[in-house]
């Protein structure tokens, strides 16, 4: 990839496209498309495939994606299936058709199966179990776009990769209080609760489920690192033509909360609020860690520990809130 090489970044405002918008930009790259919703609607496949006959770009960062934490994925499954879904599949037949270069698509750890060995690696992918059922639609569309990146590789030979990052925090992330992740959601509730002088926040579940998190700069890093990369595939081995993107630790939802609640509450004298959790709601997987050997053997590791990561995420949703 060529600093003036053209390069396509769907869904460059959400989390993560902003943080390869970023990176790109950092290391010098200038000849980026971009596209709002409004101006390309990539559930529109004539109208994607107009985008790529038109402007051919030679390579592509597919970030593009309907995210959200386990109500929004409990209450629009059907959303969460059929969008994503569609994105993928018509970005990647456009990209095959008019012959880019390289695409990297970008998928979930929640495509694990949910009692899967712990750390996960690639190759466990549909290996035992079931998928959990609270983002069972958004999971088994994005294992449909991966696996049609691996089956364009293995019939017509191109450079698709996927890459399965861990849960991810950052600039940009979504604040809609029924849409967003865990982290966030959790930034918000002791926000507001702080702002309020509200003394009490309900959090789902009993707190015992443990989670990955990954600062969103950090894998924009190892995303450009792998465009970059040519030898991040292995065609011999088609079940794990992707690869996973962590920090190789977790904590529980409930220490991740006690730590949330401190640096939210690190500014005022005020009494932190009291924790009460709602067990009548699910817990989602118990545990998604990710063996993340294959990433690290090509020479990536997060920079951003996760206190201070919290920090510039906090420091983002003030700056955002409403």
């Amino acid at each position: 990839m060529e600093k003036n090489s053209k390069i396509y970044i769907a869904g460059h405002r959400g989390l993560v496209g902003s943080a390869i918008m970023r990176r790109l930009q950092a290391e010098g790259y200038s000849n980026l498309l971009t596209r709002t919703n409004a101006q390309l609607d990539l559930l529109d496949q004539q109208a994607v495939n107009d985008f790529f006959e038109k402007e051919k770009p030679e390579y592509v960062f597919l970030a593009a994606a309907k995210v959200g934490g386990i109500g929004a994925n409990s209450t629009y499954p059907a959303d969460f299936i059929y969008q994503n879904t569609m994105i993928g599949f018509n970005v990647i037949l456009s990209a095959y058709r008019n012959e880019i270069k390289k695409i990297i698509n970008l998928g979930s750890s929640c495509i694990y199966l949910k009692m899967a060995t712990q750390p996960m690696k690639e190759e466990c992918l549909l290996s035992t179990n079931y998928l959990e059922p609270s983002n069972k639609a958004y999971a088994v569309a994005k294992i449909s776009v991966l696996k049609l990146c691996t089956f364009y590789n293995q019939q017509y030979g191109t450079n698709f990769l996927s890459l399965m990052p861990t849960n991810l925090y950052g600039p940009g992330d979504n604040y809609d209080p029924e849409g967003s992740h865990v982290l966030l959601a959790l930034i918000r509730k002791f926000h507001e609760a702080k702002i309020s002088g509200n003394d009490r926040v309900t959090l789902w579940g009993d707190g015992s489920s443990h989670r990955e998190f990954l600062y969103s700069d950090d894998l924009a890093e190892a995303i450009v690192m792998l465009m970059q990369n040519n030898n991040a595939r292995n065609l011999s081995n088609p079940a794990v033509d992707f690869v996973n993107i962590g920090c190789g630790k977790d904590l529980t939802i409930k220490e991740l909360a006690e730590v949330n609640r401190t640096i939210v509450y690190e500014d005022t004298t005020d009494r932190k609020c009291h924790i009460e959790w709602d067990t009548s709601k699910p817990n989602g997987t118990p545990q998604k860690l990710l063996d993340i050997s294959r990433i690290t053997a090509l020479g990536f590791s997060p920079k951003t520990n996760l206190t201070e990561g919290i920090k510039l995420a906090y420091k983002d949703f003030v700056n955002n809130y409403s």
